[in-house]
């Protein structure tokens, strides 16, 4: 494999070799400086085999160094199945001694009743360049229409690589091919919500001269890449069942990287939608520990859909005014506070038969779980028909509506999205990136019993009214983690409310 290349590093390649059985004088000579003729011609072998030397350029004599030697060796050809010797050396000096300089053994080829766990951790030390053990790992040999073997391990820490890297930057797992080491090919192996995994897959099936291009063409890749990510997924339920800790410790380095599978991989998006974890409104401190199966246990009897909440930390969302009436009736939500969280959530729409529902887009409508009537809240908005119209007044085109708040029992505003809107967070880094994010207008609601509100309505200042209104509008923006175009007018208008009240 490779023999070609040969003439990177070398000007002129000899082969001499005398097939068993032969006279000494049958040898077999081929030459070549790699320009596209040879000769070949019989000479005198002593012994019988094959003999290849690389004549070198004089600028790659780093390769006549054993230590280099011995680290493409290790690196390559480690776990070939048989051994390759080198000159030992003694006091830095080759001797006429010689040894194995590769395990010819490859760990993974062994059954898995053999191997202990120092022996398992050794290794993905070794071809994870990690100091830490690993989290799980997962062996398998499959035959059949394919055959290839594959281990695959989580680690416990997001390598140093992962962390700083590009997204795109994959390094996880290593091709063999018959124990042959090709690539590094976590981008054809497994989907990329997956490179954090770390291991090998030996493939029988594939040919030595593989190469990117090939394995792009290749139709079984596709069935290999399926089954090394179902083994993957297999791990995790596994951790997720019998090792909550573990699989705590997984979430808490690889969660935001792994939700990128709920977009990226349709066929296994109920699997991965199990796996998720998340705070709420239910559990303590910031922590991810709710399943949507423990969601979906709590739910009422007339719950009809699961309630989430985006936002930029776990402070704004659990303190979101969105929540105050599903506090007030002891309905659950989810706080999903993880950058990639706006985005993962367009594609999470349904899971166990329940819809998710944003409480901060469209219209919330609690219905039997707030024990409220359509004509109690018709009687509100026709009661608040003054203020909704004083302010739609102030604010013009600031806004697309003002409504009265089905969401709201303490705070005087908030801004909603409708349905289908991109959210506020998702905005913000589109904009932070560069792109251009078309404008979306959110509506303002408002809840009419607050007295800031009531202040408002009952305002015959027109300036006093002006500075109400907006401050309704930019305290609404601030607890969505906007930032305002104008952050000194905004001071300005509260010190004049503030003057205003103390006189």
């Amino acid at each position: 494999m490779g023999f070609y290349s040969a003439f990177i590093v070398a000007d002129k390649v000899t082969l001499t070799t005398r097939k068993a059985g032969v006279d000494a004088g049958d040898g077999v000579r081929w030459e070549s400086a790699g320009t596209g003729e040879y000769t070949l011609e019989t000479v005198e072998a002593p012994l019988r085999g094959t003999a290849v030397t690389l004549h070198l350029k004089s600028e790659e004599d780093e390769f006549l160094q054993p230590w280099q030697l011995r680290s493409l060796i290790a690196r390559y050809s480690d776990h070939i199945g048989f051994p390759i010797r080198m000159p030992a050396e003694r006091d830095g000096k080759p001797t006429e001694e010689w040894e194995a300089v590769n395990q010819a053994s490859a760990l993974w080829t062994r059954p898995k009743s053999d191997l202990k766990d120092e022996e398992y951790q050794n290794f993905y030390k070794h071809i994870g360049h990690d100091y830490n053990d690993a989290l799980a790992w997962t062996h398998n040999r499959v035959e059949g229409n394919q055959n290839f073997t594959s281990l695959l391990y989580l680690p416990s820490k997001s390598p140093f690589d992962l962390m700083m890297g590009a997204r795109d930057e994959r390094k996880g797992l290593k091709l063999y091919v018959k124990r042959v080491f090709i690539m590094d090919a976590a981008e054809q192996l497994l989907p990329s919500y997956l490179r954090f995994v770390r291991g090998v897959v030996d493939s029988d099936d594939l040919p030595l001269n593989v190469s990117r291009e090939i394995l792009q063409q290749n139709r079984s890749l596709e069935k290999l890449k399926s089954a090394c990510t179902r083994r993957v997924l297999d791990l995790l339920d596994k951790l997720a069942k019998d090792e909550p800790e573990k699989f705590a410790t997984f979430w808490n380095e690889f969660g935001p990287m792994f939700k990128e599978g709920v977009a990226e991989d349709f066929a296994n998006k109920e699997r991965i939608a199990k796996l998720l974890r998340f705070a709420s409104t239910k559990s303590e401190g910031s922590g991810q520990t709710v399943a949507l199966d423990d969601y979906v246990g709590r739910m009422k009897a007339e719950q009809e859909s699961i309630y989430f909440l985006t936002a930029d930390g776990y402070a704004a969302a659990k303190g979101s005014p969105q929540l105050e009436a599903l506090k007030a009736h002891d309905i659950e939500v989810l706080l999903m506070y993880d950058r990639i969280d706006d985005w993962m959530s367009t594609y999470l729409t349904d899971y166990s038969g329940k819809k998710l529902r944003n409480v901060a887009k469209g219209d919330l409508d609690l219905g039997k779980l707030a024990g409220a009537d359509d004509e109690t809240r018709k009687e509100a908005e026709k009661a608040a028909e003054g203020v909704v119209g004083k302010l739609k007044e102030l604010l013009g085109e600031r806004v697309r509506d003002v409504r009265v708040s089905s969401r709201l029992t303490d705070s005087p505003s908030c801004l909603v999205l409708d349905e289908h809107d991109m959210g506020m967070a998702m905005q913000r880094l589109l904009k932070q990136a560069g792109h251009d994010v078309p404008e979306s207008k959110p509506v303002l609601e408002i809840n009419p019993q607050h007295a800031l509100v009531k202040r408002l309505e009952a305002e015959a200042d027109a300036a006093l009214a002006t500075d109400l209104g907006l401050l309704l509008l930019e305290q609404a923006q601030i607890l969505e983690g906007a930032q305002l175009a104008d952050p000194a007018a905004y001071v300005r208008r509260v010190n004049h409310l503030l003057s205003a009240v103390t006189r």
